[in-house]
């Protein structure tokens, strides 16, 4: 994966579609991004990240989907510099891995380096969510 890796942040009611998260896996197989759901109950959450392209492909593909609330918390955007060094030694572009708390959820993006970005994404902090 060369250039810029770009990283977006979805949140709706929930997800527990077994057909929808297999066309979650292979459009993250497709656009080679990686994606990492929170399964189950509320909220359901989605995190992705690779190429400006392949984000938004992946994007538009939840979209289609017509989850409830579906809401786009971080758009499609280029993640900063030392988070890209960061994320390209530990990520398997391609894969769709799926945890069911949101503890689990946010050990994941703690491990990705990512956590105060996914609070404020999540609105778990006081700071605005833009």
């Amino acid at each position: 994966m060369s250039g810029s890796t770009y990283n977006a942040l979805i949140r709706t009611h929930h997800i527990t579609s077994r057909k929808k998260v297999a066309k979650l896996k292979q459009a993250a197989s497709k656009y080679q991004i990686f994606a990492l759901l929170r399964y189950g109950g509320c909220p359901g959450i989605m995190y992705c990240q690779g190429t400006e392209s392949g984000v938004k492909d992946w994007v538009h593909t939840v979209q289609r989907l017509r989850y409830k609330d579906f809401q786009l918390v971080k758009k499609p955007a280029a993640m900063e510099l030392d988070q890209q060094k960061i994320q390209k030694q530990s990520i398997a572009y391609g894969k769709l891995e799926e945890v069911e708390s949101v503890k689990d959820y946010g050990a994941m993006m703690e491990e990705l380096r990512l956590r105060n970005w996914w609070r404020r994404g999540m609105g778990y902090t006081g700071e605005d969510q833009a």
